[in-house]
């Protein structure tokens, strides 16, 4: 495809098809007949959830599997930690990590370990969190998961909406949409997350911005192949990545989008 038709192709958001068939007039002798609403048909199984699915804010019928079962991605709850040199034998200078900072704390999950489990329910300065990664959009955001007056762990559904990763509350196994943190389906459904600032750097740019702050101590942590990369601070944390996925989200995806 040439760059002419691949704009054209990219310029195509919404297209509208219409049918028609036969005369358009009414049948002999007879009022026009109405054409049914078609009904909803659901793309996933509802098989071992508890989720209240009477109470949503979307229709059902957009969200579809996306091959896995519940939980057949599995997110992390304890992260390791090794230090920064032991993390450097096997984490590339350029590889992607999420850094989050939060209060006087900072850490960031590498991309090769999140596009396997998607989600890390944590604690980064005092703060109950979870990151959040969906392959297909390349969407990483943390939240703070305090919610509803509880903390909330959250795992994969194994569907999507819109491509986008749909998690759930174990708590009370809510359906939410990870692009922007909001409860689509269950009891808790409207319940908006905090969206915490995080960004995509490369693990270099976060060791260089973490060696530069005079707040942190002399050897950073890091992360594990099986966890994530952690990194104390002493008195005020680093500044956090200037490009946040978060500030991304709000730019690219308008919220009557989802």
């Amino acid at each position: 495809m040439n760059a002419k038709a691949a704009a054209g192709a990219a310029g195509a958001v919404l297209l509208l098809v219409t049918a028609c068939g036969g005369s358009s007039g009414s049948p002999a002798g007879g009022a026009a007949k109405q054409p049914s609403a078609a009904p909803e048909v659901e793309g996933f199984s509802r098989d071992g959830w508890k989720t209240n699915f009477d109470k949503h804010s979307v229709s059902l019928s957009e969200i579809s599997s996306g091959g896995p079962r519940k939980d057949g991605i599995p997110p992390l709850d304890h992260p390791k930690f090794v230090g920064a040199a032991e993390a450097s034998t096997w984490l590339k200078p350029a590889e992607p990590v999420i850094a989050l900072t939060v209060g006087a704390e900072s850490r960031a999950y590498p991309m090769q370990i999140l596009i396997w489990h998607e989600i890390v329910n944590d604690t980064v300065g005092g703060v109950p969190v979870t990151v959040t990664f969906c392959p297909l959009c390349y969407t990483a955001i943390a939240f703070d998961r305090r919610a509803a007056g509880r903390i909330l762990d959250f795992g994969t559904t194994g569907d999507l909406r819109k491509s986008d990763l749909v998690m759930y509350d174990r708590q009370t196994e809510s359906w939410w949409q990870q692009a922007v943190g909001r409860a689509i389906v269950g009891d808790l459904t409207g319940t908006q997350l905090t969206i915490l600032p995080a960004g995509i750097v490369s693990w270099a740019i976060f060791r260089r911005r973490t060696r530069t702050a005079p707040s942190f101590r002399e050897t950073p942590a890091s992360i594990a192949p099986t966890g994530s990369i952690r990194i104390r601070a002493t008195t005020a944390p680093a500044r956090s990545p200037s490009c946040s996925t978060a500030s991304l989200t709000a730019a690219y995806l308008p919220k009557s989008t989802w």
